[in-house]
């Protein structure tokens, strides 16, 4: 009988070690394909059982949480969500996330382990710690002035502070209301139909995921690419530059849409936007050095995250002459995001030093304490400091005696430069028009703001000096609201 019980018990320790090793192979081995298991709704009860954490303007909160009493309990809403929707994107129980609900998703729903009291610690508890909030870099005052500005108009406008790198405004229109997407129930699949069937795209951020043939606004590039080759060595000496000009190697003639083109210097060239002075220039530039200076502004990098990804504004590097020569007026295959535009007027007016743009000031807990801070971006040296002084003539020029005067303002000193982007076939479409600039108090010590400004629907009567009507406005709205004038 004794024999028989110590063969139970053993039997019994076999199937108890069996167990374990079942239990431990489940919760170690196989956990993970458990929890990504579409029928486990336990981590997504769990995501929801808490308020998301909230994304910050100027120190106010422009999300929030609602409770619903559900099953999936809170649902995010929105303050002003148009308005911010670029910066925010939505956070969706149906749809996911995009644009910074995405990017700051961990710090947002908690799940970060840097926000943990201690390290491994909901490891150990299975539970998530209190959401973190997101500090952006987004002045309230400027953001509220492009979409004011941009209005009923589609577009986009983007703002930096050049110094810094910090993104002061990044607007798309039309807009959308991303509380719309929050929950999940039917209104919400058909808002999500309605909005992806608008062929005005309004969940398009046109502000960073939009690219345009950016017109004569590239003309900036060019302008410091022939400087900085030393290619053009006075700004005011004639550059024997025909008009109309008949592109390298074939019969097509190129014109403008200003007078007294012919042999203009390029200052004048620059104030009324001569097509034919900078396409010349741009070929005697040559290819190498046009794309070392559009490369070093940023244009055909793939890598850029603000923190979510910005689409890559391109520049051809395989053109013949005649190609470069569209391509060095904003034309052919060059295409740029208003962000892209926004940082070439930033390397300007910063002596001719870029720094990456960011989105995100720092994240911080609940109460205050800050988990991640931005720091210093990477600095890239685009042009030779004395091309940027002589870059920042010519574009104070251009406000001051130019098309680009619609964006001077009183107390400040504004540099910029207008653009008219043709497209369509056969450039039959309503042209596309640009304004980039930047600005400095008059008791400043350095330009505080650098804007890029995209009007598409806008009514170009006359090439170049569409920009300066439609858009410079714009951009003069935002300048002020950064400079407090």
């Amino acid at each position: 009988m004794t024999r028989y019980i110590r063969h139970a018990i053993a039997f019994c320790a076999l199937l108890l070690v069996a167990l374990l090793v079942n239990a431990a192979r489940v919760q170690v081995f196989q956990a993970g394909s458990y929890d990504d298991n579409p029928a486990n709704r336990r981590p997504t009860i769990a995501r929801y059982a808490q308020p998301r954490g909230d994304i910050l303007v100027d120190g106010t909160a422009v999300t929030g949480s609602r409770d619903t009493g559900e099953q999936l309990r809170h649902e995010r809403t929105y303050a002003n969500g148009p308005l911010y929707a670029p910066v925010t994107g939505f956070a969706s129980q149906e749809y996911g996330t995009t644009f910074l609900e995405h990017a700051e998703d961990g710090i947002l729903s908690g799940s970060d382990p840097m926000l943990a009291p201690l390290p491994l610690w909901d490891d150990v508890s299975r539970a998530r710690s209190q959401a973190g909030n997101v500090v952006t870099t987004i002045d309230r005052a400027a953001q509220e002035a492009a979409f004011r500005g941009l209005g009923r108009r589609k577009g986009a406008v983007a703002a930096v502070e050049p110094s810094t790198g910090r993104i002061l405004a990044l607007v798309s229109a039309p807009s959308y209301d991303p509380a719309e997407l929050s929950g999940n129930g039917e209104p919400v699949k058909s808002a999500w139909a309605r909005l992806n069937q608008d062929p005005e795209k309004p969940m398009l951020n046109r502000a960073v995921r939009q690219t345009y043939p950016p017109g004569s606004t590239f003309k900036v590039v060019t302008a410091a690419a022939a400087l900085d080759s030393g290619v053009v060595e006075d700004l005011d000496a004639p550059t024997d530059s025909p008009d109309p000009y008949t592109l390298p190697g074939t019969r097509t003639r190129l014109t403008n849409e200003s007078d007294d083109c012919v042999d203009a210097s390029v200052r004048t060239a620059f104030e009324w936007s001569c097509n034919t002075v900078f396409a010349k220039l741009g070929v005697d530039v040559g290819v190498e050095a046009m794309t070392t200076m559009a490369q070093s502004f940023g244009f055909n990098d793939t890598s850029l995250r603000i923190p979510f990804s910005v689409a890559q504004s391109t520049f051809d590097t395989q053109v013949d002459r005649a190609q470069l020569a569209l391509s060095s007026i904003g034309q052919y295959n060059t295409r740029a995001t208003p962000l892209q535009m926004a940082m070439v007027a930033a390397a300007v007016a910063n002596g001719g030093q870029l720094r990456e743009p960011y989105l995100v000031d720092r994240t911080v807990r609940r109460g205050g304490e800050t988990v991640t801070t931005t720091g210093s971006r990477p600095l890239h040296q685009v042009m030779n400091p004395a091309t940027a002084v002589r870059m920042r003539e010519l574009m104070t020029d251009a406000v001051k005696e130019g098309t680009g005067a619609n964006a001077a303002i009183r107390g400040a000193t504004v540099g910029g430069k207008t653009g008219t982007a043709q497209h369509g076939i056969g450039n039959a479409g309503t042209p596309y028009a640009w304004f980039v600039s930047w600005a400095q108090g008059d008791h400043d010590l350095e330009p505080k703001v650098a804007v890029a400004v995209v009007v598409e629907d806008a009514a170009a009567d006359r090439g170049d000096i569409s920009g300066g009507g439609d858009a410079a406005p714009i951009a003069k709205a935002v300048m002020r609201a950064v400079l407090g004038l």
